[in-house]
């Protein structure tokens, strides 16, 4: 991902997830503080899809359109903030092969998970990625609430 890419990550994402809105300013500070984790999908100079990561506190949720501040120092926990395809390129074997080369990166930088907030009922897609649920504390079901009913908590180890 790229500076110029963000407006199509933008759209894609207003796109995809309607009801989770994130301004440009977060997709903007999440390549800045972790280009190596963004990347996108594009056709020419069209952004199709992107997914980012980056190192997060395992258990611990970043909240929806919020800055981040900054990134903790240990790498071994990491979160996937959001992986998403527009329409036509959904069920075309895109996803799979992004969310390995990511897990890759990530083992080799010394990772040991990777966490994400599944919503849009996509639990069963990410179950096939190698995630699973994990039951939330009070903190954390606090903290999902902002990302729909249902929303889960999924890990997947490195």
């Amino acid at each position: 991902m790229e500076p110029a890419d963000i407006p199509g990550v933008v759209a894609t994402a207003a796109a995809c997830f309607p009801d989770h809105f994130e301004a440009q300013g977060c997709f903007e500070e999440r390549l800045a503080l972790f280009p190596q984790g963004c990347f996108v999908l594009a056709s020419g100079e069209e952004v199709r899809g992107y997914l980012i990561v980056y190192p997060w506190p395992a258990g611990a949720v970043p909240p929806l359109n919020s800055a981040l501040g900054g990134l903790p120092d240990q790498r071994e926990a990491f979160y996937l903030h959001d992986l998403a395809l527009q329409d036509p390129l959904r069920g075309k074997g895109h996803t799979r092969p992004i969310v390995e080369q990511a897990a890759a990166m990530l083992r080799a930088m010394g990772g040991r998970s990777l966490a994400l907030v599944s919503v849009n009922d996509s639990v069963p897609f990410w179950r096939a990625m190698g995630f699973e649920p994990v039951v939330p504390d009070a903190s954390l079901t606090a903290k999902l609430a902002s990302y729909g009913e249902d929303a889960r908590y999924m890990v997947r180890a490195l």
